[in-house]
């Protein structure tokens, strides 16, 4: 199955997958819009990306992120 854009927590779980140890809060929209359209699991319009939906993949890949650095 291909991921679209507006499957945000999928894809950023994806992303927490590929750039481990990443803040994704350090991330610029334009290379986090790159990084989604270049996954192998992405499947949608490369131009249907809005600053919302990155924004949204972005808050959820810094969810993980905060998970995942709990405990430091």
């Amino acid at each position: 199955m291909q991921l679209k854009w507006d499957q945000a927590e999928e894809l950023a779980e994806v992303l927490a997958e590929n750039h481990p140890g990443l803040n994704p809060l350090d991330v610029r929209f334009v290379d986090l819009r790159q990084w989604v359209i270049d996954l192998d699991e992405f499947g949608d319009d490369p131009q249907a990306s809005t600053e919302g939906k990155l924004e949204a993949i972005q808050m959820a890949w810094n969810e993980i992120y905060q998970e995942q650095n709990e405990d430091e």
